[in-house]
């Protein structure tokens, strides 16, 4: 998704960030996120957000257990920042919004509490390749991608658009599976830790093809 605010250098950027846990879920760059917001802390960070740089850091709890239920998990060393791009009001009181992913960041340190929500200081520089669109596409195996995904859709009686998955650009397709893909949280900070769009893309079709060999037994979230 296009955004009115492209950014071509990682200095552009916030080196302070609001950070949201959450176990399980990935933001990647160019994809879409949706939130459904509605904790009081979290309200406040996407209020604070939209009058500033409107980028927010989507981030893993390293404990998903404690994640689950902690206020204040301890957190994953790398996770992702996103654009605030689309919000509306639901009339109770909640957020509807939508992030753009826009580039992975490491945490150089968390900051003392001085708001409802956490913040940290980041460093977006050796994610700097991010900000390029499609790169290192020509070198994936889109073959093996699509391989697996039949696999696995058949496996888990899965309905799959296969005209879109073959219109798909591949950075999108990649990304977009490895955030819909319903592994744990330990795979999907392997997918989001990968180091380029080769590996990550390697990573998930091993990552599947394990799932499928010890029976599927992962809840499926790919409809």
């Amino acid at each position: 998704m296009a955004i009115n605010k492209p950014y071509q250098s990682v200095s552009e950027l916030p080196e302070v960030i609001p950070v949201f846990p959450l176990p399980r879920v990935l933001i990647l760059p160019r994809t879409q996120l949706p939130l459904n917001i509605f904790e009081p802390r979290y309200l406040s960070m996407f209020d604070d957000a939209l009058k500033s740089d409107r980028i927010v850091g989507m981030i893993q709890p390293s404990d998903a257990e404690a994640g689950e239920t902690a206020s204040h998990p301890p957190l994953h060393a790398v996770g992702s920042a996103g654009r605030i791009t689309q919000i509306a009001e639901s009339g109770d009181g909640r957020y509807l919004i939508t992030l753009t992913g826009v580039c992975r960041f490491r945490v150089l340190e968390e900051l003392p509490m001085t708001q409802l929500y956490r913040r940290c200081r980041v460093s977006y520089a050796e994610f700097a390749h991010d900000l390029v669109i499609n790169a290192g596409e020509d070198d994936v195996d889109r073959d093996s991608i699509v391989a697996a995904l039949r696999t696995f859709s058949k496996a888990r009686g899965l309905k799959i658009d296969w005209d879109e998955i073959q219109r798909a650009p591949t950075e999108a397709l990649v990304n977009a599976l490895s955030m819909m893909s319903p592994f744990g949280s330990g795979e999907k900070q392997a997918l989001l830790e990968a180091p380029d769009l080769k590996t990550r893309a390697e990573t998930l079709v091993a990552i599947t093809e394990f799932d499928l060999a010890r029976g599927g037994n992962t809840p499926s979230v790919l409809q």
